[in-house]
């Protein structure tokens, strides 16, 4: 759909989508400051990345995530293309990892880890910490059922968490969902305490009590909450097995210093879950607490048409992750390193940028390629925040030197250096000013 409207001139102009955002240059800096951190965490996992195409069949969600679930009967771009496929924006990024382990024989070996990031889409009210294109990034870990699967996953997120200096602002809460007999002994469990009270139920919460019970707990409605307080427990629905391992996911926790809160109400809102499901939430974005959220799915591989293989994994909200480093108090600005000041023919200037960027790779360089006065230009400059200005006039140019300043220190020296040794002069300098040409 294009949304237009009118400017003070009357003229249409066409604008973004509802609830789908542009990313401006002053706010990318953050962007790839946080992918660049997140990607080297994974990596000192040995997580390896994968990159998925944004639209699927629709039956790759549908039949993962749960007919029953609000995802998919309210929230998928789910449309029929040319050819008649039904298609679909995806919505998470799990079950599209899980179709193309099973798609390109991934899964032989046990223990593929990968990891992915990129644009989710679910139509949904806007709100803030909320849209209907966010972004994500998402690891998961197939063929291991083992306990320590769990805690090395957690541990990682932990990690991200304490390297980005937000560990004091999340709290980490996890549960266990059982296996499916568990699941399907507590359901009953569930709906039998609940269909007396039917009436004190919400209505999304009425239409759950039929469809999914479980999601039941989700509900945010004062009436439907306090007649949970007294519902009966799904840990005391687990079996032998899923409690073991629950016990010893909880026990590999304690051993690394990692805190958490069992939550007995968290259940996670798509279908594929069981065992260990996990949340870490925020109190300082408001009602968009989770920050990041995941858990066990040993059967998702089965109900896309795979070999039984367990799995595990998670998926981080960017948008709510950077709104939290913005709240914290960290920045992040893309300057030019060094400005050219130049009053000579565009093509000598040009080809001095060219020379430097070759000798230093990773340099950032301005200029004002339209030319000006050297006040002009030099305002240029300082309004870039570069660091440095290099000075080139036609007796400059005819000297084979360039005139260096600097432009952030108290007193604005100013060098003549040959452009021969021009690079060899610059990296100490920008290396003093923790720039880096990396």
């Amino acid at each position: 759909m294009v949304v237009f409207s009118r400017d003070i001139l009357g003229m249409s102009t066409i604008r973004s989508i509802r609830g789908m955002h542009d990313i401006l240059p002053d706010q990318t800096p953050l962007w790839q400051w946080l992918e660049a951190r997140l990607s080297a965490i994974f990596a000192s996992y040995d997580f390896h990345e994968i990159r998925m195409p944004l639209l699927e069949q629709a039956e790759v969600f549908m039949r993962a995530i749960g007919q029953a679930t609000d995802v998919v009967e309210k929230e998928m771009y789910a449309f029929e293309d040319r050819n008649g496929d039904m298609l679909s924006l995806r919505p998470e990024g799990t079950a599209s990892v899980v179709r193309a382990a099973i798609q390109h024989g991934l899964l032989h070996s046990p223990g593929l880890k990968v990891w992915y990031q990129g644009p989710m889409f679910r139509h949904e009210r806007p709100q803030k910490g909320r849209q209907r294109q966010f972004h994500q990034f998402g690891a998961e870990v197939f063929g291991l059922e083992q306990a320590a699967a769990d805690a090395e996953l957690i541990a990682m997120v932990e990690r991200i968490w304490r390297e980005l200096g937000l560990s004091d602002k999340v709290r980490l809460e996890i549960n266990s969902l059982g296996d499916r007999a568990d699941r399907a002994r507590y359901r009953q469990q569930l709906v039998d305490y609940l269909k007396p009270h039917v009436d004190r139920l919400d209505p999304d919460s009425q239409r759950r009590l039929e469809t999914n019970p479980l999601r039941i707990f989700d509900s945010k409605h004062p009436d439907t909450r306090a007649l949970l307080v007294d519902a009966p427990r799904l840990a005391d629905a687990l079996g032998d097995e899923a409690k073991r391992h629950f016990e010893e996911v909880c026990k590999l926790l304690d051993q690394l210093g990692i805190a958490y809160q069992v939550n007995s109400g968290l259940v996670r809102g798509l279908d594929y879950y069981c065992r260990t499901v996990f949340e870490w939430i925020t109190d300082d974005l408001g009602a968009q607490g989770t920050v990041c959220a995941g858990g066990r799915y040993d059967e998702l591989v089965a109900m896309q048409g795979g070999k039984d293989t367990p799995g595990i994994g998670f998926a981080l909200g960017v948008e709510r992750v950077l709104a939290l480093l913005s709240a914290n108090g960290v920045e992040r600005v893309q300057a030019p390193q060094v400005y050219l000041v130049s009053q000579v023919d565009i093509g000598a200037t040009l080809a001095l940028a060219e020379r430097l960027r070759s000798e230093m790779v990773g340099l950032r360089v301005g200029m004002s390629l339209a030319g000006g006065s050297f006040k002009a230009q030099f305002k240029r400059a300082d309004r870039s925040g570069a660091t440095l200005a290099l000075i080139l006039g036609e007796s400059e140019l005819e000297a084979g030197e360039v005139q260096v300043k600097q432009l952030r220190a108290e007193t604005a020296e100013q060098t003549s250096v040959a452009i021969d040794s021009l690079a060899d002069y610059l990296k100490p300098l920008l290396a003093d000013a923790s720039i880096d040409l990396s």
